[in-house]
This record gives structure tokens, C-alpha cells and sequence, in this order.
């Protein structure tokens, strides 16, 4: 079996570069240890409704060209992504905007809600933030903070705010409109029959081996079956660690863990996502899947998720770009370059957080640099 590029992991930037090198007529296969394509963006039809099965994933892009792109696989809806808070008996509205500061305040202009924020950081004088805490209270005061991102930030990365980099919230949107719209991209939504379906179009053309871990792969010769691969060139989107054998020590994440639960009714908590802040709800925030795509069901299908300490055989889904596993980084990446028969990709590729658009636009471009 000899194939132009074997191609590790089955999710969108697998997705991408396989339809860009069949496009050219290029040979791909892909090793897949999961037993599904899709990887995190992998949505199950349950009850009718579109699942997604490792959290939300909602579509937003600025990139004309990847916007373009994603539309020849799948049609979008016009789902705007209105998250609401709840802090023990209250609920909010996010991003911070004028909804938000009225609910907490019992204000009405962007004047008012401007002075009570100018006010509590006045008082708290952090003149140069040394860390989350400090610089969250530095843009939005000390009861945004304390009541919405205090506890749910802890849990989301299993450490209190004082001890974690200024850097994971400077950019925490604050508007002094009434616009629920979390995101600011001029294109959203969801995919209308879900993201699998794009993946398995992305795929056309290419042979899927499901079930096969690449590492266990490479160390036997063969698939699980005695069967030899011959390939060109490896296109990789596991862990850049992993690859190296751990050479330099690993490279630390944060996992998750999805508790699904079908429910009799039609409609749960009436919104998509609701986050919940506070330290006495364990889990990060509820989804309910039928609010991305309106589904007419007389059943409802919610996922509870629970951030976790990564540790091994776990999925890895958010990498920590602290200034230690940066540096860490920053040597396989050197490694990565003396490697031109491997093409390294994705979030774990490349030991960064990215937005799908992102994730698609690295792709393109890595397609581009081989030509295709």
C-alpha cells in the first residue's frame, strides 16, 4: 500500500489537507485511533438532535477565504452564540455587556455601568497585574470578578487565580452595549446536519483506518492487521511530544470529561450553552444540542462538562502555553524542523489553542506550502 501522504488523526485539519492533497491527486491515508473521523469536532445524531460529543463547537471566522472554504462542504444557520451565567440564584448575561451590568447593578446607561467599574478598580490600585486575579480585577472590578470569573476559571484550569498568568484573560470582552453576541466575527453558525458530515466529505477519496494509533503503528511497521503502509510524508496532528518520544519531558494540558444525559422534555435550560460560576457546581457549564440547530424533538439531550487535570491515556484538549511549556515547546519545535518529511498540524501539532477557522486556515496554508 503506498500512499503520498499517511496523515495521523481523523480531525479538521486531517480533513482539510486530505481534501486539498485528493484535489491534486494525491494518495492519503489516515490513521485514526479513535473509532470515529471527526476528532473533537465529531457530532452524533441521538434523538434527533445533533450531538456534540466533545463540547460545543460553534463556527465563527473574520477569513473570507476559509468562510468560503467551509461553506462548499455544509450549509450554516444563523446561530449567534449568546452564553448565559449563572451564579447561585443569579443569571446572567455574556459576554460583560450592558445586560450583564444591569442585571448586576440595577443600572441602565453605559455611563453608570462605566463609573461602578472605574470605582471598584480605583480601589483595588493594581498598578501592574501579576496575575489572572490582579488582571481581571484591573479590567472588569472586584464583583464581575468574584462572581463570575473567579470559581469558574479555577475550575477550568484546576488552579486559583492568583496563581495563574495574567496573559489567559487580557483580552476579556467588555462591552457597554446591550449585544449578547459573544463573538464579534462577521460569520457564524452552525452546520446544518452537523460537523461530521463535513469531515466525511473532506474525506472522499481517502483511505480511513480507524482504531490504529499511530505511535503503536510505527513501532510494530504495520496496521493492527500485518498490513504495510509505504507514504512519502506524514502529516501529524497528535501530541508534538508524543512524536519525539517525550525527549525534552512533556508537555502539560488540561482534559475534560462529558457526562451526556437524554432527558423527557423538549426543552431543558432554553439556551445552548449556560456556564455556571460559582465553586459549588462541579461541572463547568451545560450544553443543550438541540438550541444550535432549533431541532423539532420532543426530547432534549444535555452534556455536563467537567474540566480535569490531563494525565495519560486521556484526551489532551487544551494545551497550558505557560512561559514553562512554551520554552518546552519551543525545542520539539526545533526538532520539528529538521523532520521535512513530517508536516506537523493542529492544536496538538502545535501546542496551541485554535479556533476552527484557525485550525482550517493552518491547514490550507500547509497545503499550499506542498503545492496543492
Amino acid at each position: 500500500m503506498k500512499y503520498d501522504y499517511l496523515i495521523v488523526g481523523a480531525g479538521l485539519f486531517a480533513g482539510v489537507f486530505a481534501q486539498r492533497a485528493t484535489a491534486f491527486g494525491r494518495k492519503c491515508a489516515v490513521l485514526e485511533r479513535r473509532n470515529h473521523i471527526g476528532g473533537n469536532v465529531y457530532t452524533e445524531n441521538i434523538e434527533g438532535i445533533n450531538v456534540h460529543k466533545y463540547g460545543a463547537h460553534i463556527f465563527h471566522t473574520s477569513d473570507e477565504e476559509v468562510w468560503e472554504y467551509i461553506n462548499r462542504f455544509a450549509a450554516f444557520n444563523n446561530y449567534i452564540n449568546s452564553p448565559i451565567a449563572i451564579y447561585k440564584d443569579e443569571l446572567y448575561n455574556l459576554p460583560f455587556n450592558m445586560n450583564t451590568f444591569s442585571r448586576m447593578w440595577g443600572i441602565k446607561t453605559p455611563g453608570e455601568a462605566k463609573a461602578i467599574i472605574k470605582k471598584q478598580v480605583e480601589e483595588a490600585d493594581i498598578k501592574e497585574p501579576r496575575n489572572l486575579e490582579e488582571q481581571a480585577i484591573a479590567l472588569v472590578g472586584v464583583e464581575i470578578y468574584e462572581k463570575l470569573v473567579k470559581d469558574y476559571t479555577m475550575k477550568q484550569w484546576g488552579r486559583p487565580c492568583d496563581q495563574l498568568p495574567a496573559f489567559i484573560i487580557k483580552r476579556l470582552p467588555l462591552r457597554f452595549t446591550y449585544d449578547n453576541n459573544y463573538f464579534n466575527d462577521p460569520h457564524q453558525g452552525i452546520p446544518i446536519g452537523g460537523y461530521t458530515k463535513i469531515v466525511e466529505k473532506m474525506f472522499e477519496g481517502t483511505d480511513i483506518y480507524l482504531n490504529e494509533d499511530y505511535l503503536e503503528f510505527a513501532q510494530r511497521g504495520a496496521l493492527k492487521d500485518g498490513t504495510k503502509i509505504e507514504y512519502d510524508k506524514i502529516v501529524f496532528t497528535g501530541m508534538i511530544d508524543e512524536f519525539f518520544g517525550c525527549k525534552y519531558g512533556a508537555l502539560k494540558y488540561r482534559s475534560l470529561r462529558f457526562e451526556h444525559e437524554i432527558l423527557d422534555t423538549d426543552n431543558y435550560q432554553g439556551n445552548a450553552v449556560v456556564n455556571f460560576t460559582g465553586a459549588e457546581v462541579p461541572y463547568t457549564r451545560i450544553i443543550e444540542h438541540k438550541h444550535f440547530e432549533k431541532t423539532n424533538s420532543e426530547k432534549t439531550v444535555i452534556t455536563r462538562e467537567y474540566s480535569l487535570a490531563y494525565e495519560s491515556g486521556q484526551e489532551p484538549y487544551y494545551p497550558i502555553n505557560d512561559d514553562e511549556n512554551n520554552a518546552l515547546y519551543d525545542k520539539y519545535q526545533s526538532l520539528s524542523n529538521s523532520r521535512q518529511d513530517v508536516i506537523f498540524g493542529g492544536r496538538l501539532g502545535s501546542y496551541k489553542y485554535l479556533n476552527m477557522d484557525q485550525v482550517i486556515r493552518c491547514a490550507l496554508d500547509a497545503a499550499a506550502k506542498e503545492g496543492l
